[in-house]
Parts: structure tokens; sequence; C-alpha cells
């Protein structure tokens, strides 16, 4: 029964014991590769270690690899690639990361920076990233696709408490009718714009249906934005005050009752 047992216990680690043996193997010919100059078959090499353990392939990267060597950045990639291909976003960050401290204004480091940044949740510093693709480079579609949305998204947000807070006062005062609508303006001017120029930059790409929906949706909101100015009664009953008391007291300038007719069907 012992030597069963230290039979079946032998038989099941020894693929263990291979994979652990090939590893090694496959790292020493990346060695072999990268100290003859051969970053090529080095890069190979590599990513066939990547497929039998990535683990044990990251602590090689970061103990047997020179940071400053050319094939540094090879390597990392090959790994960041790995690590987002598996669905670690953290790990694939960190190497992005990495090669972004590298070249800062990598356009395309940037971008898989930004990407892994949204699928861990950080938004804010995708945004940030994102921001600065466009500096780079303005018509970034990845770029434009997020910051269209964003900023659209925030500002609906935004659009929706302004409008909650305002409705929950029974008698507005035009100090606080003005504040309202002054939120809503910057609202119109700031993040309503930023996303209607970041998703007509989409359109201009490809025809993105979803793209198209949200801008229209957008000038309809901007068109509503400007048409509602007077909207609340008071302040329209104001205007009209306003206009009633000029008329009494310059009368001479409202002698075309079609000019009276016109301001009192405001």
């Amino acid at each position: 029964m012992r030597t069963l047992t230290i039979f079946l216990i032998s038989l099941f680690s020894l693929p263990l014991v291979l994979n652990a043996q090939s590893v090694d193997e496959m790292l020493q010919k990346v060695s072999a590769a990268i100290e003859a100059g051969q970053n090529g078959q080095a890069v190979s090499y590599f990513r066939q270690t990547i497929a039998l353990n990535i683990d044990r392939t990251e602590m090689y990267y970061w103990t047997n690899v020179d940071k400053n060597s050319e094939i540094s950045s090879k390597l990392a990639t090959e790994l960041a690639l790995a690590y987002k291909e598996n669905r670690n976003y953290d790990k694939a960050y960190l190497f992005y990361k990495e090669l972004l401290q590298k070249t800062p204004n990598n356009v395309d480091c940037l971008e898989a920076c930004a990407e892994m940044q949204v699928c861990r949740g950080q938004e804010k510093d995708a945004l940030r990233m994102y921001e600065k693709i466009l500096q780079l480079e303005a018509d970034n579609l990845a770029a434009n696709i997020f910051l269209g949305n964003y900023y659209y998204l925030t500002a609906e947000q935004e659009k929706k408490k302004l409008e909650t807070d305002y409705k929950k006062l029974s008698s507005p005062t035009k100090m606080q009718y003005a504040r309202y609508r002054d939120g809503l303006s910057k609202l119109f001017t700031t993040r309503y714009e930023k996303a209607r120029n970041s998703l007509q930059k989409v359109i201009l790409r490809f025809p993105s249906t979803e793209a198209q929906k949200t801008l229209d949706k957008i000038l309809r909101i901007e068109k509503g934005g400007c048409v509602k100015t007077l909207a609340h009664p008071l302040l329209y009953f104001t205007v009209l005050l306003y206009f009633l008391l000029a008329m009494l007291l310059f009368p001479h300038a409202f002698g075309n009752k079609l000019l009276y007719s016109n301001y009192i069907g405001l």
C-alpha cells in the first residue's frame, strides 16, 4: 500500500517537475539569446515561458533583465499582453505603466494604460490619461469615444441633480432660479460641449449609430437649454412687468400695435 501511494504521488508530481525543468530550460535559452544579441529569438523563448508559467517568467523579468536595455520593453510588452488576455488587469496595468515611464508621451502606452484603468474601475485616472492623449493626438478614436461618453454621462447625472434639487423648492426665489440656470449653463458650455466635440470626431472616423444617438441627444439638450431660459413663470412675469412699465414711461416708443402684440406673445 505504501509503495502504491509513493508511486501515485510520483506520478502526479512528475508533470510539475517536468514543467519546472521546461521553464528553467526556456529561461536559460532566453538569457543565452539576449547575451548573443538575438533579441527576436529571446522574445520568442520568453513568450513560450509565459505560456508555461507566467509567474516564474515575471520573476525572471524583475530579477534578470536589465531595465535599461532595449529588449526590456519588448519583454514587458509580452507580459502586459499576457496578463491582459488573462484578465489580470492589475498586473497588466503594472507592466503598461512600466513601459509608460520610459516613454511618457507614447500614445500607444497611454492608451493601453487608460484602458486598463477603466477595467480596474479607475475612471478618474483614465480620464486624465485620455485627455493627455488628445493633447498629443486630437483625433485619437479611443480617447474621443471614452471622453464623449464620460462627459455626456456625468453631465446627465449633474443635470438630473440640479433639476431634482430645484424641484424641491416650493417657491423658488429669483436668486435660486438664477443659480439653477447658471448651473445648467455651465453644463452646456463645459461637459456637454466637450462630449459633443469628441463624439463629432468619432463619427468622422466611422459611422457609429450609438455615438450619433448620443450626439443627437446633446444637440436637443443644448437647444432646449436656450429655449427654456424664459420658461420659469416668475421670470416671465418679471420681464412682462418691466415691459409694461416701459410702455407707460415711453408711450411714443410703442406706437406700433404690431410691435406691441409681438412682445406680448413672448
